[in-house]
């Protein structure tokens, strides 16, 4: 059986709507932040990243969400999930999901871990801090004017891009973001919370 590692309000949240998608026999194991267990060596030997999500399969572990969502979908095909059987579908697919991860996901990120990329320097924080709705409306508008087909991500059928998206367009409100700015986003965030998969693996997360 699979074991997902996530922790509440994390992008581990888009791994474990892909799950509950597609029916995957699966555990999921919260990982507390606040009690920093993702420093702790019994997590670290599972990912020693020290951040979630990790997936741990009969092959090994898998970390990364555009990695454990490609695999979801690759381990389950009858879901649908992806376009497994067009190579260049599929690699806009991972694109997508790759810019959700390398450049959404890290701009969020100097709103609360600026420590990451600068030590002892609180006005270099609190400027990146400052920078992070700036970065975020621009994320979102590019990928609402460029990127969203809708009414899914990537057009009339729903991936694993839907549950990425989802997660991320979740933190907007938190970020000083307006996500009204981006009314197809937001008609697909309201849509997503309505899935029987997602409202499941909300539930299991705030359990």
């Amino acid at each position: 059986m699979l074991k997902l590692f996530y922790a509440t309000g994390s992008c581990a949240l888009a791994s474990h709507i892909a799950l509950e998608e597609a029916g995957a026999a699966y555990e999921a194991v919260r990982v507390d932040f606040g009690k920093d267990e993702q420093k702790q060596p019994a997590y670290l030997a599972i990912n020693p990243k020290a951040r979630v999500p990790a997936l741990v399969t009969e092959r090994g572990v898998l970390t990364e969400t555009p990695a454990i969502l490609a695999f979801v979908a690759q381990c389950h095909p009858d879901a649908a999930l992806a376009p497994l059987d067009d190579p260049f579908a599929f690699a806009r697919v991972q694109a997508f999901n790759s810019y959700l991860c390398s450049t959404v996901h890290v701009a969020h990120a100097h709103r609360r871990r600026g420590e990451r990329w600068v030590d002892d320097d609180p006005s270099a924080i609190e400027a990146m801090q400052r920078k992070v709705p700036a970065n975020m409306t621009a994320c979102f508008a590019l990928m609402e004017r460029e990127m969203f087909a809708g009414p899914w991500v990537m057009g009339e059928a729903y991936t694993i891009c839907d549950a990425y998206l989802f997660t991320i367009a979740q933190w907007l409100e938190s970020d000083s973001v307006d996500p009204a700015l981006f009314p197809r986003i937001y008609a697909h965030r309201q849509r997503m919370s309505e899935r029987p998969a997602v409202m499941r693996a909300i539930a299991q997360e705030r359990s």
